[in-house]
This record gives structure tokens, sequence and C-alpha cells, in this order.
């Protein structure tokens, strides 16, 4: 591991003690193999102002919440240092307790929570602390021999911690341990299955060590470097896939996405004959439950059984430790090895679902190499329980905001570069729903790129193209949930006798042709959907033709018969319906010679033309996808086969 520290940055910081606990906390936190996602803390001791101009002990701690590699001067709590070594002498101390007396000992009410560990930093005698879950140093712990093999890596340099509980529990231990002792003879303190202490009085000395004696690690675990890649990735089964997804869903009681790592280190993880063995014997460090629970699912030929099998161990490791008290968490899991494919991981939103992927990543090479030192031995079950339902993780379940009901949902839009189809895809990804947005347009993969939001080229008569689209949802986000069918075009008003073959031909295979390739490819992946359901965005004109649009109107009469026979036969598994809009104007197929022809054929202005509805407003193409969301969220769970105006008001009709 290299030194990322530049002397001249930290020149500019003028010895200010916050602005460097900031830069050396950024440093640490931009190095995945040190902290991930959230993980480890520092702090600073320093005298400051009080309100009243008195000078008062601070200490500015990592607050909850904050990542290391953004953190910035807010993201440390100053708490009175006094308080956390007067907390510390204490024989017992809830964690919910020790939450209440830090907070309360806060010089800025607005700062956020300050880290668990902010006692243990209180009694290091040191101006400088930092914490990290350095991989190579958990790596080492995690075997049968870890104190050995730390002994052998820094003889007697550093502090060696037996694993305890985080929080008051191990601040008070190492409190006891540490009495008397002289703290300038350690470089470090090394916590069992946990993580790495450095110290000092500077920051740079303080960042300097922790990249030594992580680096003295390293260079043990480089003789034993047995992580194992494959040369190739084969062809997933995505239909397996979905399967996947879907029963982890439900076991979850919500909709979860799935996303497939075939990157040649996770496929030769899953390639490995033992990987179900050495897969399940816990994370890297316990801090990881949180996200992944203990063990991963292994999916082997019947993925149903599997994740049903897991839900049930669950359960049963649930009732084993539990004391009664405590609300168990849903037995879903969170990453699954499948074997000759990859690794998986499942959360309800992409950010949450890529975090476990990078902890899925470290965690395949640390379990590798730890067999490879001479088995791989995480902590045991009972210690892995206890941070899974630690108080404090306990204490968030009732505060947890209610998710939206499209949060982990995955979709599939045509003709999702513009107009209604880019609101739809935009509103469905609003509300939390994964998107893969189809389009002939070739610039729609900068049009749709958010997290969670893709666009995919293609044509809608090409069905091969269509094929490809369903297969980038499934591979991006494990499933299908919706389809919006809205690809369209309407081409110039003909009357019959001035019909060209090719306007009719163009319209016919667009507008409705292509839907049977797309619903063909689509419903086997929408039978393992979470409530799934189709849209068809069909016109106005298949109730209320007009002169003059003969190649539009009967195709758009063909798709809403076509969806009608979809609802018959794709019942009760998929609900389908359609939305017949009209006067939605900031479209593309409005441009001003159509509005200009269709106003003619009135025999009106365009103005009036666009005003012609009982409501005398135009409809927005957002409008139209709000009603699809409305359309495909449990409001309509007991609705198929209806065809639902969104036009206005038309006396045509009506």
């Amino acid at each position: 591991m290299k030194s990322r520290w530049d002397e001249s940055v930290a020149q500019t910081l003028n010895g200010d003690l916050l602005k460097l606990r900031v830069y050396s906390s950024r440093l640490l936190g931009q190095e995945s193999d040190l902290v991930l996602h959230g993980g480890g803390n520092t702090s600073v001791k320093a005298t400051v102002k009080n309100f009243f101009g008195d000078d008062e002990a601070v200490l500015y701690v990592k607050g909850s919440g904050w990542d290391l590699s953004t953190i910035a001067a807010p993201g440390f709590a100053p708490v009175r240092l006094e308080v956390l070594q007067r907390l510390a002498a204490l024989e017992q101390l809830t964690d919910s307790e020790m939450v209440t007396q830090q907070r309360a000992a806060m010089l800025d009410p607005n700062a956020p929570n300050p880290s668990v560990e902010a006692i243990l930093h209180a009694i290091i005698p040191y101006a400088f602390v930092d914490h990290t879950h350095a991989d190579a140093v958990v790596t080492l712990t995690n075997t049968p021999t870890g104190a050995e093999q730390i002994g052998q890596v820094y003889g007697d340099s550093v502090l060696l911690i037996p694993y305890v509980m985080p929080g008051f529990i191990l601040a008070r231990k190492i409190r006891a341990l540490t009495q008397g002792i002289d703290w300038s003879q350690y470089k470090g303190m090394v916590l069992m299955n946990h993580g790495i202490f450095t110290f000092a009085d500077d920051a740079h000395t303080a960042y300097e060590t922790m990249i030594e004696l992580v680096s003295l690690a390293e260079a043990s675990l480089a003789q034993h470097n047995a992580v194992s890649f494959a040369t190739a990735a084969p062809q997933a089964d995505w239909l397996t896939l979905a399967k996947i997804r879907q029963q982890v869903s439900r076991v979850k009681g919500a909709p979860m996405l799935a996303q497939l790592d075939q990157r040649p280190e996770a496929v030769g993880f899953s390639n490995l004959p033992n990987v179900a063995a050495i897969a399940t014997r816990g994370p890297i460090t316990p801090d990881h439950v949180i996200r992944t629970k203990a063990i991963p699912v292994v999916v082997d030929r019947d993925p149903e059984a599997a994740v049903n099998a897991f839900a049930e161990n669950y359960r049963q490791y649930f009732e084993r430790h539990t004391d009664g008290q405590l609300t168990q968490l849903d037995a879903a899991p969170r990453w699954a090895v499948w074997p000759g494919y990859g690794t998986l991981s499942f959360d309800r939103s992409i950010k949450a679902t890529a975090i476990i992927t990078d902890i899925i990543e470290h965690t395949r090479r640390a379990i590798q190499i730890g067999e490879a030192l001479g088995g791989w031995q995480a902590l045991g079950e009972k210690d892995l329980f206890e941070m899974e339902y630690w108080e404090l993780e306990q204490a968030k379940l009732g505060k947890a905001k209610a998710a939206s009901e499209f949060q982990g949902k995955i979709a599939l839009v045509t003709g999702a570069a513009s107009g209604i189809g880019k609101a739809c895809a935009e509103t469905l990804h609003q509300q939390g729903t994964a998107v893969v947005g189809f389009d002939v347009n070739p610039d729609v993969a900068e049009i749709l790129n958010k997290p969670g939001l893709v666009g995919v080229q293609g044509d809608v008569t090409d069905e091969a193209a269509v094929k490809g689209a369903i297969a980038a949802a499934i591979q991006h986000f494990g499933g299908l949930d919706i389809v919006v069918s809205n690809a369209g075009i309407f081409p110039l008003g003909q009357t019959l006798e001035n019909l060209d073959a090719d306007i009719w031909e163009k319209s016919l295979a667009i507008n409705l042709t292509s839907q049977r390739a797309l619903l063909r490819h689509a419903i086997p992946f929408l039978r393992h959907g979470i409530d799934p359901t189709i849209l068809f965005i069909a016109s106005r004109n298949v109730l209320a033709p007009g002169p003059g649009a003969a190649a539009y109107s009967v195709a758009k009469a063909g798709l809403t018969q076509l969806a009608r026979i979809a609802a018959l036969e794709l019942a009760p598994e998929i609900r389908v319906n359609v939305l017949h809009p009209d006067c939605v104007y900031d479209t593309g197929i409005w441009t001003p010679a159509v509005l200009a022809g269709r106003a003619e054929r009135y025999g009106i202005s365009v103005d009036d033309y666009k005003s012609r509805n009982l409501l005398k407003q135009p409809v927005s193409s957002r409008e139209v996808a709000q009603l699809v969301c409305t359309m495909a969220s449990r409001v309509f769970a007991k609705t198929t086969g209806a065809q639902v105006p969104i036009d206005g008001g038309s006396d045509r009709v009506i």
C-alpha cells in the first residue's frame, strides 16, 4: 500500500488540526482495502473556545452517516473529552445510554451523532487516532492461528486485543488492558477480526504508520495469493437469474434488485469446488453483517429451494440466539454464490446493491487467501448475531422510513428517448424503479444515463434487438416487473385513396407488429417478476378515429385488441392495461408540420386544434407518465384488461 500523503497540500492547512484530520481521513477513505462504505473512523483531540470563551478539550470524532472518503469538517462531531473519559470509567453503560450521553456532551447540537467508538478514541493518549478495517490485517486474524500470524508480522510493536463487541464494551476492555502501559512502545493496536488502530500526535505520523503496518500485512499475504480467476465468464441463464431474484424478493416481502458480478475473480471464486463450504463461514469483519448478513446463499440447480432453505436456516439462527425481546429481521439473503456464473448482491436500491457488490469483492479475496494461510475462520455465529442484532441497529427499525412501492422494481420502457416514453422512464425511476429505456435514437444511452436508469439503442421492429433490451434489464438489475410499450410513430395524414403502401406498412410494423416480439420475449421474465404488469400506450383514435389517420388508427386499434387478448391469456399472473392519450403535444410526433396538417384537415387553427377537448387544455407527457405509474401500482392491483383515457375529455368518445 502506497502513501497518498502530499506535504505540499498539508502545508496549505497551516497546522489546523481539524483540517488536517479531514485531509488524512480522506486519504484513508480513498483506499478501499482500508475502508469500505462508511467503515472505519478517525478522530483528533483539540482545545477550542466554548460559547463562554473558555478553553475546552474536545474530541472531534467521525460522525454517524459520514464516509471517510468524502468527509468534511461538519462530519466530525465535537464531544467534550472529559465526559468521554469519565464514561470510560463506568462499570456499566448500555449502548443507547452511551449514545445519549455522547450527544449530550457535544458542543454543537447540530452535528451528527458521534461514532460508537468515540469513548475508545478518547482514552487513547494521542491527538490523532486512525481506525480502519484493513483487509490484509483482518484476513490474517481470520484464521485458526490469527494471533500467531499477527505476532510474526508485527512482533511486539502492536497491542493485540481479542475480539470484543464494538461500543462501550470494547472501550472498557481496552481501558482495562492498557492501564499502566507505556503507549509509546506501540505503533498501533490490532483488534482480532475487527481492524487496526494507529495513533500519533500529528496527522502525518498516524497516517504513515497505518500505511506501514498494513503494507507489512499485505507483504505477508503476498506469499499466499491464492485468488482464483476465470478466463471468461459464461453466458448467464437470464431466466434463472430472474427466478433467483423473484424468490429473494418473496422472502424479503418487497422487490429486490439483483446485481450479477461476472468479473474473472467472481466467476473463478464461484467455480471453486469447495465454495459452498468456505463462502458460508462468515464475513471479513462483523461490521459487514449489517449489509450482507452473516453468510450468502449458494444457489445451484433449484433457486427457489436454495433461497427457501436459507430463509429457514436464518429463522433457526435467530431462534438460537434471541433473548425473546428482539425483532427478527427479514430472512432474505443479501448475497449469493452462483456456481459457475459468479456472485450476486441483493438489495432494494442501486446504491445499496453496489455497496454489497464491493463488500463481496473484498470478501472473496480474503476468504481465498485465508484458506491458503491455514483455513478461513471468521467470528463465531453468536458474535455475528450480536452485531447484526445490536441494540443500536434494532433501535433503527422503528425509525425507518417506508420505501416507495416501486423501490426495487424493474421496468422496460420502449420509445424512451423522448416524449411520453422518456417521461415514463424518468418518472418510474424517480419513484425508485430501475429502468431500461429502449429507443432507436443512437443517443438514448446519453439521454438516460443515471444510476438505475439505462438507455439501450435498438429498433422495436428488430426482434433480436428487442430480445437484447429485455436481456439488458435482467443483466443490469436481475428481473423484469413492468413493461411500458410506448414506441410508436404518427404518420402524416393521408386519405385512404391516397394512402401510400410504405406508410401503411411502416405504421403497422412499428405500432403493432413489433408488439408481438415484445410480448413473446418479455412474458417469460414477467412471469417471474414482482406484481408484473404490462401497459400499452395506444390512442384516443382507437375509440374516435379521425379522417386521414387510417395507418395510425388501425395500428393502434390492433394494438388495443392485442392487449385485450394478452389480458385474457396472462391472467391471473400478469396484469395488462391500456392507456389512450390524446392532446399530448410535447412529444416528437407532434411536429409543427403534423399539427398544421391535422388542423387544416379539421378546418381550424392550430391553437383551436390543441384545445379541442372538453377541458380545453393539453395533456403533458409527464401527466401521462404519472398515470402509467398509478396503473403500475397497487392502486390498480385488481384491474386488468382496462382501457383508460387521458385526453382531457373527448365528446366523440363520451
